[in-house]
């Protein structure tokens, strides 16, 4: 039996692909900055995804060490910040690429 995220899925992809057929024909219906655009998207969407599993690793690295040495809270909280300042700081430059590109 096929399980309901499967046709969920399939109904989505389905939906996606409708305004595919209907641009004019002889044409491609994408633009030459089109296709760049989407590039640069997926290459943020990559960088976000990534920066977030940075992120996540960098928090509960810095909630173990906290938790192991409690007196040392205020220099793993500082150096905690300043990493996720510098994580954050790439994502925001792939957007500026994008929106520049």
């Amino acid at each position: 039996m096929v399980s309901k995220k499967t046709l969920l899925l399939a109904a989505l992809f389905l939906l996606v692909a409708c305004p595919m057929f209907a641009q004019a024909p002889g044409t491609s219906g994408i633009a030459p900055g089109e296709i760049k655009f989407l590039g640069g998207m997926i290459g943020l969407g990559i960088a976000g995804g990534l920066c977030g599993i940075g992120q996540g690793k960098a928090v509960a690295g810095a909630a173990e060490a906290i938790a192991r040495n409690p007196g040392a809270a205020g220099g793993i909280r500082f150096a905690l910040i300043l990493g996720l300042v510098f994580i954050e700081t790439l994502t925001i430059y792939a957007l500026a690429i994008v929106l520049k590109g």
